[in-house]
């Protein structure tokens, strides 16, 4: 199974935030400490506000932060709806559809992967709070070479 780029931005911004629970951040910070286009992560963001994992202030001092805490964010409900679907394979188009067992196998991978995901919150993710910081701080250091 792979997942959207949309899911992995939309993840990284989660991360990101979370690693700042206190913090008002910019989307080109995020943009920035990823090596990430600003322009996809004003998508991303716009719709994980208006999914209420996010709130965002407006103005000069303005910027996004979770909208509730990383405890409360479930990482599979994030991908559920990250995600525009999850057909694997195109079986519908398939002439063995009907006598093939793989659609049903399938479907358990599937539901297997997602109840294991719905087992982590967003805080989960961020097991190291400070390296996480250091390595996006790197990112922002103009003399660093990557």
């Amino acid at each position: 199974m792979r997942l959207t780029r949309y899911s992995d931005y939309a993840m990284r911004v989660l991360l990101f935030l979370a690693a700042r629970p206190d913090d008002l951040c910019s989307i080109a910070s995020i943009a920035r400490a990823h090596s990430i286009s600003q322009n996809h992560l004003m998508k991303v963001v716009n719709d994980l506000v208006n999914a209420g994992y996010l709130s965002s202030v407006r103005g000069r001092f303005g910027g996004i932060r979770l909208a509730r805490p990383a405890s409360e964010i479930i990482v599979g409900k994030v991908i559920r709806h990250t995600e525009d679907g999850f057909d694997l394979v195109d079986c519908g188009s398939c002439i063995i559809a009907p006598a093939c067992g793989l659609t049903g196998a399938l479907s358990k991978a599937l539901s297997a992967f997602l109840e294991v995901l719905d087992g982590y919150t967003l805080a989960d993710l961020v097991v190291s709070r400070s390296a996480m910081l250091a390595l996006f701080d790197r990112r922002d250091d103009p003399f660093e070479t990557a």
